[in-house]
């Protein structure tokens, strides 16, 4: 049957008046949390304290640097590298007789200044092993594996991309000035639905042993780790204005929400902090800096907590993820907020 562009236009036309409608709601939503974030910014204390005390079913950022502070971007170094790694995987293929699957792990290393160059690779690597296809737990562990497979492929996937940034670190002459970059986020997000036997494997000899690498190569060269999200979703910072909204100090979603008529958060709610800081930050500027406050992050990372800030370009904006110990040098977040606005810049909107 031929598809129906009558009828199909019809309801197109209904959406766009939907969107139109939507659009000034949103307008007055971020006029009204702009406001809140500014007024915020003068009782920064009380408002961590609140944060710090209160239960919520949203993810709300711990503030670090304020709300609305600004930062330019410095000078570039006169010689600098920069190097990323970006993954393909080919799932397992349950109709097929011999269980397998594969990474691609593609790298880069481009070297700006007096002697440039430029370094590209691909690393595939196929496991069939069965130590490969699935994730014990140690001792007797008959029908407790997990196969590696779907979503647990693509976080492995993740950890083979920082397993060779961290190699790829390793090789940098002393000295040096560089940013390792990866793309999407450092959180595990869906570590959360595996068994704790997973979570080690997959970070304490994963993920943590190779940003721990990372960390650890840049002892003698300023040596910066970032990953960076495009047209990211988070709503983090705009759920840390929904707290100072909350008349309850400390707030508890679930046991006072239900009863709550007056409802001040929802003014902001269905926000994301990116159209926040589209309107507060100027191209090229950062934001403040603010520490995740994931449940993944505190219970397993120790050290390598995961903190981010937004990056206003010429069409979008970016998050930027950085471990604790990048977050804590200024240098090493000046290097990185340097970096990633050059690639962006030289990459037409995106890091080269």
């Amino acid at each position: 049957m031929s598809l129906d562009l009558v009828k199909v236009a019809a309801q197109v036309w209904g959406m766009v008046t939907r969107l139109k409608a939507d659009g000034e709601r949103r307008q007055k939503q971020l006029s009204h949390a702009l406001n809140i974030l500014h007024q915020q910014s003068a009782n920064l204390d009380a408002l961590r304290k609140k944060i710090a005390a209160s239960k919520t079913t949203w993810l709300v950022a711990g503030l670090v640097e304020g709300f609305d502070r600004r930062f330019q971007a410095l000078p570039l170094p006169a010689d600098f590298t920069v190097m990323a790694t970006d993954g393909s995987h080919i799932d397992v293929d349950r109709h097929r007789s011999a269980r397998c699957y594969l990474i691609n792990i593609g790298s880069v290393v481009l070297r700006y200044g007096t002697d440039p160059d430029a370094i590209l690779d691909s690393s595939p690597c196929l496991y069939a092993g069965d130590e490969d296809l699935v994730i014990a737990p140690a001792g007797d562990s008959r029908g407790r594996e997990q196969p590696v497979e779907g979503a647990l492929l693509g976080i492995k996937r993740g950890i083979n991309e920082l397993q060779r940034l961290a190699e790829m670190t390793a090789e940098l002459p002393a000295g040096s000035s560089a940013l390792a970059l990866l793309d999407g986020t450092l959180i595990l997000w869906g570590l959360e639905a595996y068994p704790d036997f997973v979570s080690e494997a997959l970070l304490g000899n994963g993920l943590l042993k190779y940003l721990g690498e990372i960390r650890n190569s840049g002892k003698d060269k300023r040596l910066s780790l970032a990953s960076y999200i495009s047209f990211p979703r988070s709503a983090d910072v705009v759920n840390a204005l929904r707290v100072a909204l909350c008349p309850r100090d400390p707030l508890d979603t679930d046991r006072y929400c239900q009863y709550c008529e007056s409802r001040e958060c929802d003014v902001i709610a269905g926000m994301q902090d990116r159209e926040i800081f589209s309107n507060l930050l100027e191209p090229g500027e950062r934001s403040a800096l603010f520490v995740s406050q994931s449940s993944v992050v505190k219970k397993h990372y120790g050290e390598h907590g995961v903190y981010f800030l937004y990056l206003r370009l010429e069409n979008e904006i970016a998050r930027l993820e950085v471990p604790q110990w990048v977050a804590e040098d200024e240098s090493l977040l000046n290097l990185t907020h340097t970096l990633v606005l050059d690639q962006c810049r030289r990459g037409q909107g995106y890091p080269v």
